[in-house]
């Protein structure tokens, strides 16, 4: 195709149970003018022979399908790199393997990046369990500054996945994905609202988050996934610094407090610990926060004065009892 529009980068590592539903919501896109670059990275499953046998069902899209093969596994950030590598496609889209997209998400998001002339388009989308999905609303922002800082706060979702982003972004200001720091690594996109001109908010969720996939890389936390994270956060930190100086100092407190809220979504012990160790600077900005809620800010700051039974009972009721019924 002389005219690609939009490049969607897909990483494969272990979803021969998730690989067809995504592909076939790839390929069967209303957007004509897309290529997918699928990325091997070594997966030891046969994920490859079912995307194969997908692409094959849809002949008109063979074309416009590449597989990019890596010898040995090199981790998810690794894999997103090699897709930039190769991508041509006036914009770029991540989309993990194990989800799945709406019919019209290249066509409607790739428009309204057009007719608002923006760098970078973000959408709702969907938090896809077994039997049910709970729709996620992500907020509206005029200008790249303000949809940043709605990501440092945890506000707006810095997830690679919802957002279309103009190719010479990553090429401009020469921004990657960080290779071995897996967890967090999405914590990129805000690199490139950092140097975006114009943003555009679309309405809509066209994107399914599937929360199924145990081997997916969200649901592990070990001690070298952790330090991937801090290392990811203190990357961002660096980086918001040399293009912002200390102007965001507050909003990246908010990110550390972010980044550890998930401690407090457990009775473990060990994961309350952590949340105190864990960037206690940021703490005396917890209830500056005003992008989230109040009962999120009520958490963390029970938190702070180590009232760890209501944090625990917190879980039980909400996450446990109430979220378990809803979301299966």
């Amino acid at each position: 195709m002389a005219d690609i529009k939009v490049s969607v980068i897909v990483p494969i590592y272990k979803v021969e149970h998730f690989i067809a539903r995504c592909a076939e919501s790839l390929l069967a896109q209303t957007l004509q003018e897309v290529e997918f670059i699928f990325v091997n990275d070594a997966t030891p499953d046969s994920s490859i022979a079912v995307l194969k046998e997908t692409i094959a069902r849809f002949p008109s899209r063979a074309g416009m399908c590449r597989i990019v093969e890596h010898e040995a596994n090199k981790g998810l950030p690794s894999a997103r790199n090699t897709g930039l590598a190769v991508a041509r496609g006036e914009f770029v889209f991540h989309c993990d393997s194990d989800d799945f997209v709406e019919p019209t998400m290249f066509e409607d998001m790739y428009k309204a990046a057009l007719e608002n002339t923006a760098d970078i388009v973000w959408c709702d989308w969907f938090l896809s369990f077994e039997k049910s999905e709970r729709y996620m609303r992500q907020p509206d922002y005029a200008d790249p500054m303000e949809a940043l800082k709605g990501m440092l706060s945890g506000a707006m979702k810095f997830n690679v996945w919802n957002k279309l982003v103009r190719r010479e972004l990553y090429e401009r200001w020469n921004i990657r994905f960080p290779d071995g720091y897996g967890m967090g690594e999405d914590m990129t996109m805000m690199m490139l609202f950092a140097h975006a001109d114009k943003v555009c908010y679309l309405p809509k969720a066209y994107y399914h988050y599937v929360k199924l996939n145990n081997n997916a890389f969200s649901q592990t936390y070990s001690e070298r996934h952790l330090a991937e994270l801090r290392y990811n956060v203190s990357r961002i930190e660096g980086y918001i610094h040399n293009c912002f100086g200390e102007s965001l100092d507050k909003e990246i407190s908010f990110l550390k407090l972010d980044v550890k809220f998930p401690f407090l979504i457990t009775d473990d012990p060990k994961k309350h610990k952590m949340w105190k160790e864990w960037y206690p600077e940021a703490n005396e900005y917890i209830m500056h926060n005003k992008r989230i809620s109040l009962r999120s800010r009520l958490l963390q700051l029970a938190a702070r004065y180590n009232m760890f039974v209501f944090v625990s009972l917190y879980y039980k009721i909400v996450h446990k009892l109430v979220y378990g019924i809803l979301y299966k």
